[in-house]
C-alpha cells in the first residue's frame, strides 16, 4: 500500500544522500528535517558549475539531473529518486552522476557514491523482498520449471538444441 510506497522512497533517498556524502560535497537541506524523499539537491564545491554536470550527464551518459533554480542556478544539481524506480536503477544514475562530475572537473573518488548507497541498502534492508524459485531448475535445460506446457517440453526434448545439448 502507500505505506510501503512512501518506506521505499525515505530509504531511496537516504542511499542518494549517503553517495553525495562519499562524494564529500553538500546537500542543500543543511538539517535532517528538511531532507526530501522525492529529490537530492546537491551543493556543488565552491568554483564549480552544477550546469557543466547536469550538461555532461544529459549528453555523454543519457541522464537528466534536474537544475537548481532561482539563486540556486549553477550551484546545485537535483537528483530525482520518486516513481517507479528501485536501488539498482539508481546505482546506475549515481554512477552517471560521478562520471558527470568528473567530466565536468569536480574530484571525486570514481565509485565512491555508488559504494557508499550499495551499502546503506544493503544495512538498512537485508532480508530478500521476493520469494526464491527453486534453485538451478530454469537454467538447466528443464522447460517444465519454466511454466511451459507438456506439449512445449516434449518438442524441446526433440528440438535440434536439444541434439546440440547432448
Amino acid at each position: 500500500g502507500p505505506e510501503a510506497v512512501f518506506a521505499r522512497h525515505r530509504r531511496l533517498g537516504a542511499g542518494v544522500r549517503e553517495a553525495v556524502a562519499a562524494w564529500g560535497l553538500g546537500l542543500c537541506a543543511r538539517h535532517p528535517r528538511w531532507y526530501s524523499d522525492t529529490v537530492t539537491a546537491v551543493l556543488m564545491p565552491p568554483r564549480a558549475n552544477a550546469a557543466q554536470v547536469i550538461d555532461a550527464a544529459f549528453r555523454r551518459y543519457n541522464l537528466s539531473l534536474g537544475t537548481g533554480l532561482g539563486q540556486l542556478a549553477g550551484r546545485v544539481f537535483r537528483i530525482g529518486h520518486l516513481g517507479d524506480l528501485n536501488e539498482l536503477m539508481l546505482l546506475g544514475a549515481l554512477g552517471g552522476v560521478e562520471m558527470a562530475l568528473a567530466d565536468a572537473g569536480v574530484r571525486i573518488k570514481p565509485g565512491s557514491g555508488v559504494a557508499a548507497a550499495q551499502q546503506y541498502w544493503r544495512d538498512a534492508d537485508a532480508a530478500p523482498k521476493r520469494k526464491a524459485g527453486r534453485a538451478g531448475r530454469a537454467f538447466a535445460g528443464y522447460p517444465a520449471a519454466l511454466g511451459a506446457s507438456r506439449a512445449t517440453a516434449a518438442w524441446s526434448r526433440r528440438s535440434p538444441l536439444a541434439a546440440a545439448r547432448k
